[in-house]
């Protein structure tokens, strides 16, 4: 099994600016990866990670370097990468009908 085909993939998951997902690698394909900075698109669709368009590298988890922490701001097009005025509108609304709260 090709280390590409054990990796996982969260659920998505929300605030009310982005949306959020981690993605958990095999450690002996994590070793091979910069632990200094943060991963290019090129980079991490390099070594086999699949999302769709859109999504950034944002955060180092220290404890476990494996974990690769991805966002990307609600209303983000997933076939083109850019935020779509009307999917943001509606993301919003979404969650602020969920949680009932929006920061400014």
């Amino acid at each position: 099994m090709s280390s590409a085909s054990r990796i996982e993939y969260s659920e998505k998951y929300a605030d009310d600016a982005n949306e959020y997902r981690h993605v958990i690698l095999p450690k002996e394909l994590a070793k091979t990866l910069p632990k200094s900075r943060l991963l290019s698109e090129a980079e991490w669709r390099g070594i086999g990670v699949q999302q769709s368009r859109g999504w950034q590298h944002y955060a180092i988890h220290r404890p476990e370097p494996h974990i690769l922490l991805f966002r990307r701001p609600l209303g983000t097009d997933p076939q083109s990468g850019r935020v779509m005025p009307e999917l943001e509108r509606q993301a919003r609304e979404e969650y602020k009908n969920q949680f009932g709260i929006l920061r400014k």
